[in-house]
């Protein structure tokens, strides 16, 4: 009967076990609009397009010196090995939490040895004990607590390597846009040197032509002037182009210095000719920010249900099977058995409310981080729609921008060869040399916009040089 009774309570507290409350995690509901503004209309065929995110890095740029580049900064970043380090700790912590299934069993020995100061009715007035046991203990998980506990741990597993999948990709535009950075100032420090020479030439020439009397004093003066202008740009280029240079030393995971470039410029740097978006509901399931944030709304939700157990009875067992005995000898030679089992049952009655507040407290976080998704899902749509009309408006301003340095360049030459003849003065061509410098460096910066443009909307839609955490979870 006793047997009966042990197979009946342990039967009740296994289906006990098998109730949960709380709330059952569900993904919000995303108001998405049917396309990303600026993104143009879909095909007539009604085939969604391939989103620009599932392209790989090297398919969007083919430079190599830039695809090493990258390389090395996924393997050294030191920001990369903090996440991957985040991520392993996290990894232990879930483990932490799973082994909260399973009993705790440990070892436990122990030697006495008493007396008392008097005797009675014959007794020995020293005693020894000796006892070795397996102490076990368990707390049956009746309301899911555990199981809530252990599936924030394993939500918070994910947060970790989400954030780690959003710093790769972050990493990897940082690289690109500084590397186009670099270039853009490596050419604008060439027109700059290539404009300071033209301009000392014409200084000498004007120097001369005063010497002789055919021009004035005030053209000297203007020669010099604008030559002062163009050597002042070239000390703010320098400026720039290292600390580009030590930005990116730093990105690489190394002491500032030298970078080395490759042959290739921007106007080389081969971009495809559409870049297409894809839908906006993909970036749920794409950009790794959006990920992180759903499984700490995973967690957060987790934690609330584990916390809402608390006003509910808890239920331990413990028990422990060994052996023991009053002498050394007959312990290790014919020791007794013994063991023992119970369970203890803890139902809180009042403590101040504090439990109370603790439920409070974790549907507040909760709340926080459905809201935390909401809001960077909104982000992500409007980083997309920003990268999108960015890239459209900066390859209309290139061609503009080309156009109107080809222009300058063919009315410099006009005014140069009139200003030789005599019909043009100084002035003129000091003017058109001015506009023509200005506009080549705004046609570098225009380049390299446009080339920036296009890691932006790769970042904004979710895009990098690794797989994705959900592809990892697939091979898992």
């Amino acid at each position: 009967m006793k047997i009966y009774r042990l197979l009946l309570v342990m039967s009740l507290l296994a289906l006990l076990a098998g109730c949960s409350v709380g709330t059952k995690y569900s993904r919000p509901a995303v108001d998405a609009p049917a396309s990303f503004r600026g993104a143009g209309p879909a095909p007539e065929t009604g085939a969604v397009k391939a989103s620009a995110a599932k392209l790989d890095w090297w398919r969007i740029y083919g430079d190599e010196t830039l695809q090493g580049l990258i390389k090395t900064a996924l393997e050294n970043n030191y920001d990369i090995r903090v996440a991957a380090a985040r991520v392993e700790e996290f990894r232990a912590l879930a483990g932490i939490s799973r082994s909260a299934k399973y009993p705790v069993v440990f070892a436990d020995a122990s030697a006495s040895r008493t007396r008392s100061s008097s005797s009675r009715n014959g007794s020995e007035p020293e005693s020894s004990s000796y006892r070795a046991a397996l102490d076990a203990s368990y707390e049956i998980d009746l309301w899911g607590r555990v199981a809530s506990l252990n599936e924030a741990a394993r939500a918070d597993l994910l947060t970790s390597e989400y954030a780690a999948e959003a710093v790769r990709t972050s990493l990897v535009s940082g690289v690109a846009t500084t590397y186009f950075n670099l270039l853009a100032l490596d050419e604008q420090l060439g027109i700059a040197s290539r404009t300071v020479a033209n301009r000392a030439k014409f200084q000498e020439l004007t120097k001369s032509q005063f010497d002789n009397g055919t021009v004035s004093r005030l053209e000297v003066d203007r020669a010099g002037a604008s030559l002062s202008s163009a050597k002042t740009a070239i000390p703010d280029i320098e400026r720039q182009r290292e600390q580009a240079e030590n930005l990116l030393s730093t990105l690489l995971g190394r002491n500032p210095g030298l970078v080395t470039r490759g042959n290739a410029g921007l106007a080389d740097m081969p971009v495809p000719p559409e870049v297409p978006a894809g839908l906006p509901s993909e970036l749920l399931e794409r950009r790794p920010d959006i990920r992180a944030a759903e499984q700490a709304l995973v967690a957060a939700n987790a934690r609330a249900n584990a916390t809402e157990t608390l006003q509910y009875p808890s239920l331990s067992l413990t028990g422990d099977m060994g052996i023991a005995s009053n002498t050394l000898h007959n312990f290790l030679t014919d020791p007794s058995g013994v063991w023992s089992v119970a369970a203890a049952i803890l139902q809180p009655i009042w403590n101040a409310n504090r439990t109370g507040y603790l439920i409070e407290a974790a549907e507040a976080r909760r709340e926080q981080a459905t809201l935390q998704y909401y809001n960077t899902v909104i982000q992500s749509f409007r980083e997309v729609s920003d990268a999108l009309a960015a890239r459209a408006r900066y390859a209309e301003q290139l061609k503009e921008q080309e156009r109107q340095v080809e222009e300058l360049r063919s009315a410099l030459g006009r005014v140069n060869m009139r200003y030789e003849a005599g019909y043009s003065s100084y002035f003129e061509v000091v003017d058109a040399d001015a506009a023509l410098f200005g506009a080549e460096l705004q046609l570098v910066q225009s380049r390299r916009n446009t080339l920036v443009s296009l890691v932006q909307l790769y970042k904004a839609l979710g895009g990098g040089w690794s797989g994705t955490v959900a592809d990892a979870e697939a091979r898992k």
